[in-house]
Protein backbone atom coordinates (compact mmCIF):
# COMPACT_ATOMS: atom_id res chain seq x y z
CA UNK A 1 0.00 0.00 0.00
CA UNK A 2 1.24 3.53 -0.66
CA UNK A 3 3.37 5.35 1.86
CA UNK A 4 1.39 7.61 4.20
CA UNK A 5 1.91 11.30 4.64
CA UNK A 6 3.55 12.49 7.87
CA UNK A 7 0.21 13.69 9.18
CA UNK A 8 -1.45 10.29 8.62
CA UNK A 9 -4.13 9.58 11.18
CA UNK A 10 -2.69 6.09 11.69
CA UNK A 11 0.27 7.41 13.63
CA UNK A 12 0.14 5.86 17.11
CA UNK A 13 -1.13 8.32 19.68
CA UNK A 14 1.03 7.38 22.64
CA UNK A 15 1.85 10.66 24.37
CA UNK A 16 5.45 11.50 23.50
CA UNK A 17 7.47 12.75 26.47
CA UNK A 18 10.02 15.56 26.21
CA UNK A 19 13.03 14.51 24.12
CA UNK A 20 15.53 14.87 26.94
CA UNK A 21 16.27 11.93 29.21
CA UNK A 22 17.47 8.37 28.66
CA UNK A 23 14.03 6.81 29.20
CA UNK A 24 12.51 8.97 26.49
CA UNK A 25 15.17 7.96 23.99
CA UNK A 26 14.94 4.26 24.86
CA UNK A 27 11.16 3.87 24.93
CA UNK A 28 9.82 6.57 22.61
CA UNK A 29 10.44 7.70 19.06
CA UNK A 30 8.97 10.53 17.04
CA UNK A 31 5.68 8.62 16.59
CA UNK A 32 5.28 7.41 20.16
CA UNK A 33 6.25 4.13 21.79
CA UNK A 34 8.90 2.40 19.71
CA UNK A 35 7.85 -0.58 17.60
CA UNK A 36 9.86 -3.10 19.62
CA UNK A 37 8.22 -2.16 22.90
CA UNK A 38 4.79 -2.20 21.25
CA UNK A 39 5.45 -5.75 20.05
CA UNK A 40 6.54 -6.86 23.52
CA UNK A 41 3.34 -5.47 25.02
CA UNK A 42 1.27 -7.09 22.28
CA UNK A 43 2.94 -10.47 22.86
CA UNK A 44 2.33 -10.22 26.61
CA UNK A 45 -1.36 -9.42 26.06
CA UNK A 46 -1.62 -12.32 23.62
CA UNK A 47 -0.25 -14.86 26.10
CA UNK A 48 -2.49 -13.48 28.84
CA UNK A 49 -5.49 -14.30 26.64
CA UNK A 50 -4.26 -17.49 24.99
CA UNK A 51 -3.10 -19.43 28.04
CA UNK A 52 -6.26 -19.33 30.21
CA UNK A 53 -8.56 -19.60 27.20
CA UNK A 54 -6.65 -22.64 26.00
CA UNK A 55 -7.04 -24.30 29.39
CA UNK A 56 -10.79 -23.65 29.35
CA UNK A 57 -11.15 -25.10 25.85
CA UNK A 58 -9.20 -28.24 26.79
CA UNK A 59 -11.17 -28.81 30.00
CA UNK A 60 -14.63 -27.83 28.81
CA UNK A 61 -14.54 -28.13 25.04
CA UNK A 62 -12.74 -31.44 24.84
CA UNK A 63 -10.02 -30.14 22.51
CA UNK A 64 -7.36 -32.77 21.86
CA UNK A 65 -3.92 -31.81 20.57
CA UNK A 66 -3.15 -33.75 17.39
CA UNK A 67 -6.78 -34.36 16.47
CA UNK A 68 -7.52 -33.94 12.78
CA UNK A 69 -11.27 -33.37 12.91
CA UNK A 70 -12.77 -30.04 11.77
CA UNK A 71 -14.12 -29.44 15.29
CA UNK A 72 -10.67 -29.68 16.87
CA UNK A 73 -9.07 -27.55 14.16
CA UNK A 74 -11.78 -24.91 14.59
CA UNK A 75 -11.39 -24.81 18.38
CA UNK A 76 -7.62 -24.49 18.19
CA UNK A 77 -7.77 -21.71 15.61
CA UNK A 78 -10.52 -19.91 17.52
CA UNK A 79 -8.29 -19.75 20.59
CA UNK A 80 -5.36 -18.50 18.50
CA UNK A 81 -7.43 -15.83 16.79
CA UNK A 82 -8.98 -14.71 20.08
CA UNK A 83 -5.48 -14.26 21.50
CA UNK A 84 -3.94 -12.33 18.59
CA UNK A 85 -7.01 -10.19 17.90
CA UNK A 86 -7.83 -9.60 21.57
CA UNK A 87 -4.26 -8.42 22.15
CA UNK A 88 -4.64 -6.07 19.16
CA UNK A 89 -7.82 -4.62 20.68
CA UNK A 90 -5.89 -3.90 23.88
CA UNK A 91 -3.12 -2.21 21.89
CA UNK A 92 -5.68 -0.20 19.94
CA UNK A 93 -6.85 1.31 23.23
CA UNK A 94 -3.28 2.14 24.21
CA UNK A 95 -2.38 3.52 20.79
CA UNK A 96 -5.72 5.34 20.53
CA UNK A 97 -6.43 3.85 17.11
CA UNK A 98 -9.41 2.07 15.59
CA UNK A 99 -8.66 -1.66 15.59
CA UNK A 100 -9.45 -1.82 11.87
CA UNK A 101 -6.14 -0.14 11.07
CA UNK A 102 -4.44 -3.44 11.90
CA UNK A 103 -6.02 -5.14 8.90
CA UNK A 104 -9.59 -6.28 9.66
CA UNK A 105 -11.93 -3.28 9.47
CA UNK A 106 -15.32 -4.51 10.65
CA UNK A 107 -17.18 -2.33 8.16
CA UNK A 108 -15.80 -4.54 5.37
CA UNK A 109 -16.45 -7.86 7.15
CA UNK A 110 -17.33 -10.68 4.73
CA UNK A 111 -17.85 -8.18 1.95
CA UNK A 112 -16.74 -8.15 -1.67
CA UNK A 113 -13.02 -8.53 -0.96
CA UNK A 114 -13.58 -11.64 1.14
CA UNK A 115 -15.57 -13.38 -1.59
CA UNK A 116 -13.07 -12.34 -4.23
CA UNK A 117 -10.48 -14.05 -2.05
CA UNK A 118 -12.63 -17.18 -1.86
CA UNK A 119 -12.79 -17.26 -5.67
CA UNK A 120 -9.03 -16.72 -6.06
CA UNK A 121 -8.25 -19.45 -3.52
CA UNK A 122 -10.52 -21.98 -5.23
CA UNK A 123 -9.07 -21.08 -8.62
CA UNK A 124 -5.51 -21.50 -7.35
CA UNK A 125 -6.02 -24.88 -5.68
CA UNK A 126 -8.05 -26.18 -8.65
CA UNK A 127 -5.35 -25.07 -11.09
CA UNK A 128 -2.65 -26.66 -8.94
CA UNK A 129 -4.41 -30.04 -8.69
CA UNK A 130 -5.34 -29.81 -12.36
CA UNK A 131 -1.68 -29.46 -13.34
CA UNK A 132 -0.62 -32.32 -11.08
CA UNK A 133 -3.43 -34.48 -12.51
CA UNK A 134 -2.46 -33.61 -16.08
CA UNK A 135 0.98 -35.16 -15.42
CA UNK A 136 -0.57 -38.26 -13.86
CA UNK A 137 0.08 -37.34 -10.24
CA UNK A 138 -3.44 -37.07 -8.87
CA UNK A 139 -6.53 -39.28 -8.89
CA UNK A 140 -9.79 -38.18 -7.25
CA UNK A 141 -10.88 -41.71 -6.30
CA UNK A 142 -14.34 -42.62 -5.03
CA UNK A 143 -16.43 -40.58 -2.61
CA UNK A 144 -15.55 -41.06 1.07
CA UNK A 145 -18.67 -39.30 2.42
CA UNK A 146 -22.23 -39.41 1.12
CA UNK A 147 -25.64 -37.79 1.55
CA UNK A 148 -26.08 -35.47 4.50
CA UNK A 149 -22.56 -36.31 5.67
CA UNK A 150 -21.15 -34.70 2.54
CA UNK A 151 -22.89 -31.40 3.26
CA UNK A 152 -22.27 -31.57 6.99
CA UNK A 153 -18.54 -32.26 6.83
CA UNK A 154 -18.15 -29.75 4.02
CA UNK A 155 -19.73 -26.99 6.09
CA UNK A 156 -17.70 -27.91 9.16
CA UNK A 157 -14.44 -27.80 7.20
CA UNK A 158 -15.44 -24.53 5.54
CA UNK A 159 -16.04 -22.93 8.96
CA UNK A 160 -12.81 -24.40 10.35
CA UNK A 161 -10.71 -23.02 7.51
CA UNK A 162 -12.29 -19.58 7.70
CA UNK A 163 -11.00 -19.57 11.29
CA UNK A 164 -7.59 -20.73 10.03
CA UNK A 165 -7.61 -17.80 7.61
CA UNK A 166 -8.44 -15.34 10.37
CA UNK A 167 -5.93 -16.78 12.81
CA UNK A 168 -2.91 -17.14 10.54
CA UNK A 169 -3.45 -14.00 8.49
CA UNK A 170 -3.89 -11.77 11.53
CA UNK A 171 -1.06 -13.48 13.42
CA UNK A 172 1.47 -12.91 10.63
CA UNK A 173 0.05 -9.96 8.66
CA UNK A 174 -2.10 -8.10 11.19
CA UNK A 175 -0.88 -6.16 14.20
CA UNK A 176 2.70 -7.45 13.98
CA UNK A 177 3.00 -6.46 10.30
CA UNK A 178 1.55 -3.04 11.10
CA UNK A 179 3.95 -2.42 13.98
CA UNK A 180 7.08 -3.79 12.28
CA UNK A 181 6.24 -1.57 9.33
CA UNK A 182 6.56 1.41 11.69
CA UNK A 183 10.02 0.24 12.64
CA UNK A 184 11.64 -1.18 9.50
CA UNK A 185 9.26 -0.58 6.58
CA UNK A 186 6.58 -2.69 4.92
CA UNK A 187 8.57 -5.12 2.79
CA UNK A 188 11.38 -5.86 5.27
CA UNK A 189 8.64 -6.62 7.82
CA UNK A 190 6.77 -8.80 5.31
CA UNK A 191 9.92 -10.78 4.45
CA UNK A 192 10.77 -11.40 8.11
CA UNK A 193 7.24 -12.50 8.98
CA UNK A 194 6.93 -14.71 5.87
CA UNK A 195 10.12 -16.55 6.85
CA UNK A 196 8.67 -17.12 10.33
CA UNK A 197 5.36 -18.15 8.73
CA UNK A 198 7.12 -20.81 6.66
CA UNK A 199 9.31 -22.04 9.52
CA UNK A 200 6.27 -22.41 11.79
CA UNK A 201 4.93 -25.13 9.48
CA UNK A 202 8.04 -27.30 9.81
CA UNK A 203 6.56 -28.83 12.96
CA UNK A 204 3.73 -30.42 10.96
CA UNK A 205 4.08 -34.24 10.68
CA UNK A 206 4.63 -34.52 6.92
CA UNK A 207 6.05 -31.06 6.22
CA UNK A 208 9.38 -30.57 4.42
CA UNK A 209 11.78 -27.80 3.45
CA UNK A 210 10.20 -27.26 0.01
CA UNK A 211 6.73 -27.07 1.55
CA UNK A 212 7.88 -24.59 4.19
CA UNK A 213 9.53 -22.48 1.47
CA UNK A 214 6.25 -22.51 -0.43
CA UNK A 215 4.43 -21.32 2.72
CA UNK A 216 6.95 -18.48 3.05
CA UNK A 217 6.34 -17.45 -0.57
CA UNK A 218 2.61 -17.65 0.09
CA UNK A 219 3.14 -15.21 2.97
CA UNK A 220 4.83 -12.77 0.59
CA UNK A 221 1.96 -13.08 -1.89
CA UNK A 222 -0.56 -12.38 0.86
CA UNK A 223 1.54 -9.41 2.01
CA UNK A 224 1.31 -8.13 -1.57
CA UNK A 225 -2.46 -8.62 -1.41
CA UNK A 226 -2.51 -6.61 1.83
CA UNK A 227 -0.49 -3.81 0.27
CA UNK A 228 -2.73 -3.62 -2.79
CA UNK A 229 -6.12 -3.92 -1.07
CA UNK A 230 -5.32 -2.10 2.20
CA UNK A 231 -6.70 -4.83 4.50
CA UNK A 232 -6.69 -8.58 5.15
CA UNK A 233 -10.18 -9.54 4.02
CA UNK A 234 -9.18 -10.80 0.59
CA UNK A 235 -6.20 -12.71 2.03
CA UNK A 236 -8.42 -14.36 4.67
CA UNK A 237 -10.83 -15.59 1.99
CA UNK A 238 -8.02 -16.76 -0.30
CA UNK A 239 -6.25 -18.59 2.54
CA UNK A 240 -9.46 -20.27 3.75
CA UNK A 241 -10.56 -21.38 0.27
CA UNK A 242 -7.17 -22.83 -0.67
CA UNK A 243 -6.95 -24.89 2.52
CA UNK A 244 -10.58 -26.02 2.15
CA UNK A 245 -9.86 -27.10 -1.43
CA UNK A 246 -6.80 -29.11 -0.45
CA UNK A 247 -8.30 -30.77 2.61
CA UNK A 248 -11.93 -31.39 1.69
CA UNK A 249 -12.60 -30.90 -2.02
CA UNK A 250 -9.46 -32.59 -3.38
CA UNK A 251 -8.74 -34.65 -0.22
CA UNK A 252 -4.93 -34.30 -0.25
CA UNK A 253 -2.41 -33.47 2.49
CA UNK A 254 -2.37 -29.83 3.61
CA UNK A 255 1.11 -28.66 4.68
CA UNK A 256 1.93 -32.23 5.70
CA UNK A 257 -1.33 -32.81 7.59
CA UNK A 258 -3.84 -35.46 6.47
CA UNK A 259 -7.19 -34.46 7.98
CA UNK A 260 -10.25 -36.60 8.67
CA UNK A 261 -13.65 -36.56 6.94
CA UNK A 262 -12.59 -35.46 3.46
CA UNK A 263 -14.64 -35.76 0.29
CA UNK A 264 -12.92 -38.61 -1.53
CA UNK A 265 -10.29 -41.34 -1.30
CA UNK A 266 -7.91 -39.35 -3.48
CA UNK A 267 -4.42 -40.58 -4.37
CA UNK A 268 -1.22 -38.65 -5.10
CA UNK A 269 1.22 -40.75 -7.11
CA UNK A 270 4.52 -40.00 -8.74
CA UNK A 271 7.73 -38.13 -7.90
CA UNK A 272 7.78 -35.63 -5.04
CA UNK A 273 8.63 -32.74 -7.37
CA UNK A 274 5.25 -33.30 -9.02
CA UNK A 275 2.98 -34.27 -6.12
CA UNK A 276 4.80 -32.72 -3.17
CA UNK A 277 5.16 -36.11 -1.49
CA UNK A 278 4.13 -36.18 2.16
CA UNK A 279 3.82 -32.37 2.15
CA UNK A 280 1.00 -32.46 -0.37
CA UNK A 281 0.52 -30.17 -3.38
CA UNK A 282 2.21 -27.26 -1.56
CA UNK A 283 5.48 -29.15 -2.06
CA UNK A 284 4.96 -29.47 -5.83
CA UNK A 285 6.94 -27.31 -8.25
CA UNK A 286 3.61 -26.32 -9.78
CA UNK A 287 2.62 -24.65 -6.51
CA UNK A 288 5.23 -21.94 -7.07
CA UNK A 289 3.82 -21.45 -10.57
CA UNK A 290 0.24 -21.05 -9.37
CA UNK A 291 1.37 -18.67 -6.61
CA UNK A 292 3.13 -16.57 -9.23
CA UNK A 293 -0.04 -16.50 -11.33
CA UNK A 294 -1.99 -15.47 -8.23
CA UNK A 295 0.43 -12.62 -7.57
CA UNK A 296 0.15 -11.52 -11.20
CA UNK A 297 -3.65 -11.62 -10.98
CA UNK A 298 -3.47 -9.47 -7.84
CA UNK A 299 -1.28 -6.97 -9.68
CA UNK A 300 -3.81 -6.51 -12.48
CA UNK A 301 -7.03 -6.88 -10.47
CA UNK A 302 -6.00 -4.51 -7.67
CA UNK A 303 -3.78 -1.78 -9.13
CA UNK A 304 -1.74 0.42 -6.83
CA UNK A 305 -3.67 3.49 -5.74
CA UNK A 306 -1.61 6.55 -4.90
CA UNK A 307 -4.45 8.16 -2.99
CA UNK A 308 -6.50 5.34 -1.39
CA UNK A 309 -9.69 6.27 0.38
CA UNK A 310 -11.57 4.68 3.24
CA UNK A 311 -8.59 2.91 4.81
CA UNK A 312 -6.12 4.11 7.37
CA UNK A 313 -2.60 3.77 6.11
CA UNK A 314 0.29 1.99 7.74
CA UNK A 315 3.14 4.12 8.95
CA UNK A 316 6.75 3.54 8.00
CA UNK A 317 8.57 5.90 10.29
CA UNK A 318 11.10 4.50 12.75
Amino acid sequence: MPEPSPESSSTPAFPTPPPEGLASKVFFGQDGLRAGWSLLLYTAFGFMIWYPLGIVVVLVGGFREGSYSPQSVALGELVSFAAVYGAALAMARLERLPAGVYGLPLGLAFGRRFWQGILLGLCEVSSLLGLISAFGGYSFGNLAVHGTGLLGWGLLWAAAFVLVGFSEEFMFRGYVQYTLTRGIGFWPAAVCLSVVFGASHLGNPGEGVVGALNVAVTGLVFAFVLKRTGNLWLAVGWHAAFDFGETFLFSVPDSGNVFDHHLSNAVLQGPAWLTGGSVGPEGSVFSFLTLGIGALATHFLFPANKQPTGQLQRTTTA
